[in-house]
C-alpha cells in the first residue's frame, strides 16, 4: 500500500528528521586508551593538597564515651556553644570592676 497526498509527505519528512536528529554512536572501548607506566605519570608529591585541606576541615576525633553522649555533629556544636556562653557569663561576673573601691573604714 502506498501513501499518496500530504499525510505521506509528513511522514517521509519525520523519517528523515529521526535520522538526521540521532546522533552517530560511537564507543570508547578499554583497547582505544594506551595503557600509561607509572614514569609516564610522574613524580608523586607526598602531602601536596595537605595544607589546602587542614585550612577547610575541622576533624576531631572523640573519645568513645564522648561519642556515645554527643552522637552527631549538631548536639557537640550545640553542648560546645552553651559551654561558650556559659563561661563567657561566669566571666563576666567574675571580673572585677575596674572602678575605685571605697575604702572600708575599720569599726
Amino acid at each position: 500500500m502506498v501513501h499518496t497526498g500530504p499525510a505521506a509527505m509528513f511522514e517521509s519528512s519525520v523519517r528523515e528528521r529521526r535520522l538526521v536528529m540521532k546522533k552517530a554512536f560511537t564507543t570508547n572501548s578499554d583497547q582505544d586508551i594506551p595503557e600509561l607506566t607509572r614514569e609516564q605519570l610522574g613524580v608523586g608529591v607526598r602531602g601536596k593538597y595537605f595544607k589546602h585541606f587542614t585550612q577547610g576541615s575541622n576533624v576531631v576525633v572523640l573519645q568513645p564515651e564522648i561519642q556515645k553522649a554527643f552522637p552527631t555533629s549538631e548536639a557537640v556544636n550545640k553542648a560546645l556553644a552553651t559551654l561558650l556562653a556559659f563561661a563567657e557569663e561566669t566571666q563576666r561576673l567574675t571580673v572585677r570592676s575596674k572602678r575605685t573601691s571605697r575604702k572600708r573604714v575599720a569599726v
